[in-house]
């Protein structure tokens, strides 16, 4: 499961390590019960630069959405909006909304969280991330994000048991859609196509019975680029911030789809290999909706990033 960390929140420009840690004791599962090919699916309603088609009409997130984390959201949209062209389709249907829900989205950029926040605030969501109880207690930023209610996950001070048990308990408790990416980093895959990933996200929508809703996106890696493992001096930053400034000037067009919830009503947490077949399922279905996002580049992006590794192959490619 993803733990969105310090340098997720600030372009994650200061350092790079993965993405996200798995909830304790994450399952791999086997060969054969993670790898499939991802099934065709049904063309996103038309792309949208207003707002989506379909859906719940578009709306500025208020309500109980703490004033913080609204002007923090504002600012995003405006970053956003200053890097390139966002075009959303799809929405959340107003049963899922004013309850848990787990957003999962595969993982193409640097930039791709603040394109995912965007395209939520646009259908009227204010997203929250799962931090590490380490973020939020630091000086300054733990006291911002507290105030803005991201959900808290210790980790090293409890039993692997008890963490998911209090990760599982979080998630009920809150009253917000969380933005988690399955695969655990950005995708090495030399197509850009969903890594395996892992299964915590599963594991915690089974435990907690949240409903998932997958996000597809496209484009979010042509404004950053992926930069370097490790950050080293001053030098290792010019790859990224040279990309970044020029992205205004390219104007990348950043796609959004928001599927139907995954049906994940045939898996139960308590069975073996259920959390592995039920991530197979999340994983299809994201792809799924990614292939009428990048139609004319079906094989491998346009937009060359020199610095990605590309030392994977998806086992969801279609």
């Amino acid at each position: 499961m993803t733990l969105i960390r310090a340098r997720d929140i600030l372009l994650r420009m200061a350092s790079r390590t993965t993405d996200s840690d798995d909830l304790p004791g994450d399952d791999p599962g086997t060969g054969a019960e993670r790898s499939g090919a991802a099934p065709s699916g049904p063309t996103p309603p038309g792309l949208t630069s207003s707002g989506p088609t379909g859906g719940a009409p578009s709306a500025t997130p208020g309500g109980g959405t703490p004033a913080i984390w609204r002007a923090m959201l504002a600012a995003d949209h405006n970053l956003v909006r200053l890097a390139g062209r966002l075009r959303v389709s799809g929405s959340v249907p107003r049963e899922l909304r004013g309850r848990p829900l787990l957003i999962a989205a595969n993982h193409i950029g640097n930039f791709d969280p603040f394109v995912l926040m965007a395209a939520c605030r646009r259908i009227g969501l204010a997203p929250r991330f799962m931090l590490a109880g380490g973020l939020l207690d630091a000086p300054i930023l733990g006291t911002a994000l507290k105030a803005s209610g991201h959900l808290r996950v210790d980790r090293g001070s409890a039993s692997a048991v008890q963490q998911f048990a209090e990760a599982v308990e979080e998630l009920r408790s809150t009253q917000v859609p969380i933005i988690v990416y399955p695969e655990g980093r950005i995708s090495h895959d030399p197509g850009l196509w969903p890594e395996r990933g892992k299964t915590g996200l599963a594991r915690l929508a089974l435990g907690s019975g949240v409903p998932v809703v997958p996000v597809s996106q496209w484009g979010a890696h042509e404004a950053v680029y992926w930069g370097t493992q490790t950050v080293n001096g001053l030098g290792d930053l010019v790859p990224l911030a040279r990309s970044g400034f020029t992205s205004p000037l390219r104007r990348p067009t950043f796609r959004v789809h928001f599927g139907d919830p995954v049906d994940l009503g045939e898996f139960d947490a308590g069975t073996p290999g259920h959390a592995v077949k039920a991530h197979a399922k999340i994983m299809r279905t994201i792809t799924a909706g990614l292939v009428p996002l990048r139609r004319d580049e079906p094989d491998v992006p346009r937009f060359r990033d020199p610095t990605r590794p590309t030392d994977s192959v998806s086992p969801w490619r279609p």
